[in-house]
């Protein structure tokens, strides 16, 4: 997951940029994954897995890493912070839905560390 910032009309930071890769991206969404996301209005039913580019990083100001080590490109500069997460893949809606809701608490503590608004909250 990685994170740019950027200001919004009244000098606020917020988070309009969160994206979503992975290092070694699966070939389809988890079915538990978009049931889950879609119980909280957010319909990840059309996306694709992607992966973790270079780009993606050099363009970010923060890096969230899940365990991907050496896979994961790394930039000196950059923050970087590596969650232990249980992996969603192949599990059912109620462990995945766990999982969820620990991605967004750390999500929710690290914007206001950065003194990030919500985007759109």
């Amino acid at each position: 997951m990685v994170l740019t910032p950027r200001r919004d009309a009244r000098d606020r930071r917020t988070a309009d940029n969160l994206r979503s890769a992975g290092s070694l991206p699966a070939d389809q969404v988890n079915p538990a994954a978009v049931a889950a996301m879609a119980e909280v209005g957010i319909d990840i039913a059309h996306e694709r897995p992607k992966a973790l580019t270079s780009q993606a990083v050099v363009d970010s100001d923060v890096v969230i890493t899940m365990g991907c080590g050496d896979a994961c490109p790394f930039y000196p500069g950059k923050r970087y912070e590596d969650w232990v997460l249980d992996d969603p893949a192949d599990q059912g809606l109620d462990a995945v839905r766990v999982i969820r809701d620990e991605i967004r608490t750390r999500v929710e503590a690290l914007l206001a560390d950065l003194g990030i608004d919500r985007a759109g909250g």
